[in-house]
């Protein structure tokens, strides 16, 4: 097979990783408050907001999109004020990439965490309040470092995912060359051009990379355990 890694497929390749990277950072700390949310407190509605949070695992990415056009678009719920108010618009830039990628991403890493975080031991918060820590500072110093590989595990995994969004992507960032386009939107455009050697190259390429961040992940679970 004659493969090679042109200007093209490292521009994906490095718009991919900048899009997951950017997205898992934004994923990572929304994902921890809402983890805390759903482990530790009682109030209602909470089976709800938890549902609400994992639908994006479920539904078909297309939906997704169309929720996020919705919002976003320049007549959307959101897209309205930032346009008339910033002068922003977000679809068909690497900015909604982003965005899908934290909404399809965050539903795994809120799961891991929460899990993380309702597995440490009762007795070593309640310890840390005794010792007159506030929630903030019982969270901080004992939770959180506690639960630390569960929280990294989670993070590989919303990478992970991220670096392979596809069809919410399409929906609001579309498959611009040279702009937008990341590597599964890549992949798609060189099979629908019957490129197939250069399809089978990518997809080899990222079919490792997601391998070794699978495998980075369930070596952390499972020390965790």
């Amino acid at each position: 097979m004659d493969f090679q890694l042109n200007n093209d497929i490292l521009f994906s390749l490095g718009l991919s990783f900048k899009v997951a990277g950017i997205a898992t950072c934004f994923v990572i700390v929304i994902s921890i408050i809402l983890a805390y949310l759903l482990a530790r407190r009682r109030f209602i509605g909470k089976e709800l907001l938890d549902v609400i949070f994992t639908l994006p695992l479920v539904l078909p990415p297309t939906i997704t999109g169309y929720y996020l056009v919705v919002l976003f678009g320049r007549n959307g719920v959101i897209g309205q004020y930032l346009d008339h108010y910033f002068g922003v618009s977000l679809l068909f830039d690497w900015k909604a990439a982003v965005i899908a990628a934290v909404v399809v991403s965050l539903p795994l890493m809120i799961k891991t965490v929460r899990a993380s975080f309702e597995a440490v031991n009762e007795d070593l918060i309640n310890a840390s309040y005794t010792l007159g820590r506030n929630e903030f500072k019982t969270v901080m110093t004992v939770l959180i470092p506690l639960s630390k590989r569960g929280i990294l595990a989670g993070a590989i995994l919303a990478f992970t995912r991220a670096l392979g969004e596809f069809g919410a992507t399409l929906m609001v960032a579309g498959n611009i060359p040279g702009k937008t386009n990341t590597i599964p939107l890549t992949i798609f455009s060189l099979v629908e051009s019957g490129e197939w050697e250069r399809a089978h190259g990518v997809v080899l390429i990222y079919t490792l990379l997601a391998g070794c961040f699978l495998y980075a992940s369930n070596r952390l679970v499972r020390e965790k355990r």
